[in-house]
């Protein structure tokens, strides 16, 4: 068994050597405790072996302690590659291109809002488009849609649904510079140019929630977080348009099988040499990608305010406490061998976590989510931790353990709203689907890769079929 061949390092850290499997460029590492260890599927650890043979890989081939089966390489893998002489995977980025959170803070208790939250969670649900096929409030130009892949929430800005808060506490600031529209395909741009500011399905959701925990005081100052405040956690990517323009390169990688020595060892791991010109192409197209989801992130935030001052009226601000991304690859500059070297750090379904960076890692439905800040310890993980707790069952065995209804229902008991448009596609998302979050967050804390500063607690969650 491939689970066998990972031998503890530390109570929290776990390596295959480069001498467990041929072709191996890399140890393999996976944080996580023995428990989580053992409940991780084996072809998601045989993925993150597959991984470590990546032209370019270096250091180690990483898993977070969400980690679960993906196309390709894990969910909740992490490969920092040479930019020089590496590759560019648009598998190890995933379809969903800059699926990200967001966490909005209010200046409000639960207490004072508590006869108003059915209310508010039916005004969300009617605010912001949710499930499949469903159309934003705005519809682009083809102009329009031009300057959102460049710019972002930056072009939000200048259209007055983005304030200087909102694109300050943005990773990146809402605009990833390396952004070419001109490398998104036609029918990529057509199916986003309905989409911005709406949820989706799956494991996207809206919810309201309620900070339960302090355990850093000052950090948590910092932030603007208090005990029993109530706060909004957005959590969605780059809809149609992103999947559409991960599908177009695996398509475009697979026709040039052969014309250069990436060395794949597995037919969902196509890549480009990142300084390819399919390469550069693919880069600038998945940046374009990132930025229509930082723009899709911050319509829904607008809509969100708009419903919370519906409902509640316009004294209470929500501030935007930081965005972050989870399945994305990105020019970093990190320390190899006691060298300051520029890599492409993939994450899928992993959270940049940088030493005081803000860092959400939500949970599933139902359970507890955190916010977190980076440590400088994080080095060894390229700054990186978990982005959610990580599935324990695929969604086909979901539908067919899982009642839907019944889950809503267990939820309900415990005081916390649902509103979808069916349960159809809640089951999938269950909170006995997914991993213990509580574990997850220990694996991170003590690893040291991220402090502990907030838990989160759901009072509603808004989501698609």
């Amino acid at each position: 068994m491939i689970r066998e061949k990972f031998r503890k390092i530390n109570e929290w850290l776990w390596e295959a050597p480069r001498e467990e499997k041929e072709g191996m460029r890399v140890p393999a590492r996976i944080y996580a405790s023995s428990k989580i260890l053992q409940e991780t599927e084996e072809e998601a650890l045989k993925q993150l072996i597959s991984i470590s043979k990546i032209p370019g890989i270096v250091s180690y081939a990483l898993a977070m302690p969400d980690i679960h089966l993906g196309y390709g390489p894990p969910i909740g893998g992490v490969g920092a590659i040479d930019k020089e002489k590496g590759v560019i995977s648009p598998s190890f980025i995933g379809f969903d291109e800059n699926c990200g959170v967001r966490v909005l803070t209010s200046g409000v208790k639960k207490e004072e809002i508590k006869e108003h939250i059915d209310k508010l969670s039916t005004e969300l649900y009617r605010k912001v488009p949710s499930g499949v096929g469903q159309k934003g409030p705005l519809k682009l130009s083809s102009e329009e849609m031009e300057k959102v892949l460049q710019g972002g929430s930056f072009f939000l800005a200048s259209r007055g649904l983005a304030n200087q808060e909102d694109i300050r506490n943005c990773e990146d600031g809402g605009k990833i510079k390396d952004a070419r529209p001109d490398f998104v395909s036609e029918e990529a741009k057509k199916r986003g140019r309905e989409q911005l500011g709406t949820l989706g399905s799956g494991n996207h959701f809206l919810e309201i929630q309620e900070v339960e925990k302090i355990f850093n005081k000052e950090e948590a100052s910092k932030m603007g977080l208090f005990e029993q405040q109530v706060v909004f956690m957005i959590h969605t990517g780059s809809r149609g348009l992103g999947h559409q323009n991960c599908g177009d390169y695996l398509k475009e990688a697979k026709k040039i099988t052969g014309k250069y020595d990436t060395s794949a060892s597995e037919k969902e791991l196509l890549s480009f040499p990142f300084n390819s010109p399919e390469g550069k192409r693919f880069f600038g197209a998945m940046s374009a990608a990132c930025n229509f989801a930082f723009a899709n992130r911050q319509v829904i935030t607008e809509s969100v305010r708009k419903a919370f001052h519906r409902t509640m009226g316009s004294s209470v601000e929500l501030k935007l406490l930081y965005d972050v991304a989870h399945n994305i690859a990105k020019i970093e500059k990190h320390e190899i061998a006691g060298k300051e070297k520029e890599l492409l750090v993939h994450r899928k379904g992993a959270t940049r976590a940088f030493p005081g960076q803000p860092v959400i890692i939500p949970g599933s439905m139902g359970t507890s989510s955190y916010i977190l800040l980076g440590r400088e310890k994080g080095k060894d993980s390229f700054y990186s931790v978990s982005h959610g707790a990580g599935r324990r069952l695929s969604r086909k065995a979901a539908k067919k353990r899982i009642s839907g209804k019944e889950t809503i229902k267990k939820l309900e008991r415990k005081g916390i709203i649902v509103k979808c448009g069916s349960a159809k596609g809640i089951s999938e998302e269950a909170p006995e689907t997914y991993k213990d979050i509580e574990e997850v967050v220990e694996v991170i804390y003590n690893a040291g890769l991220s402090e502990r500063v907030a838990k989160l607690k759901p009072l509603a969650v808004i989501k698609g079929e």
